[in-house]
């Protein structure tokens, strides 16, 4: 059986994969997050994904190694993690009373074989009171998330809708990654 990595320092993703019973490791990759201005979404979340498991996988050539990335796009405009609480307040004051779509990119890399995709999925927000949103802050949940919330913790009380995949949303699509990942003799230890 293969070493199988998770090229993030993600408590969320990492969380996924043992909920569904992965045995994996975690190796946090160390990637610029650049990208060419250029680019639609999907090719954003899927390149970053992508150099992100490279990134760790050059220095374990026999691991199957997944990477991952999220991007919020509102408007057109993409929403990243915030630098700190006035960015944070920012993003989620642009996203009250409005829908915004979530793309997630994953990449799985084994030696020279790959298998690259991505989910995306509608968020609509409710109108956010000025008490939540101040309560949200400074409760250091939006941090460390693109878009400034995470669907699966605090963030869901501005959530009203979905429409796709909520663990698109929150950072790594289950259902696709899982069937990704068998393509890699990857599989849940359920015994």
């Amino acid at each position: 059986m293969n070493t199988f990595l998770l090229a993030s320092s993600s408590p969320r993703r990492s969380e996924f994969l043992k909920q569904c019973h992965y045995q994996f490791f975690t190796q946090p990759s160390h990637v610029e997050e650049t990208f060419d201005p250029s680019w639609d979404h999907d090719t954003i979340v899927k390149e970053l994904a992508r150099r992100k498991a490279a990134s760790v996988a050059a220095n374990h050539p026999n691991a199957v190694v997944l990477g991952a990335d999220t991007i919020v796009v509102h408007n057109g405009k993409h929403l990243g993690k915030p630098a700190n609480l006035t960015e944070a307040k920012t993003m989620l004051m642009a996203l009250s009373n409005s829908t915004h779509t979530v793309y997630t990119g994953v990449a799985i890399l084994h030696g020279n074989k790959e298998h690259i995709f991505s989910d995306a999925a509608k968020v609509t927000f409710d109108e956010m009171t000025p008490e939540r949103l101040e309560r949200y802050l400074q409760s250091g949940d939006s941090l460390d998330k693109a878009g400034a919330y995470g669907i699966q913790s605090f963030g869901a009380i501005f959530v009203s809708r979905i429409e796709g995949d909520f663990y698109t949303v929150a950072g790594l699509p289950l259902s696709k990654t899982a069937k990704a990942l068998e393509k890699f003799n990857i599989y849940p230890n359920i015994g």
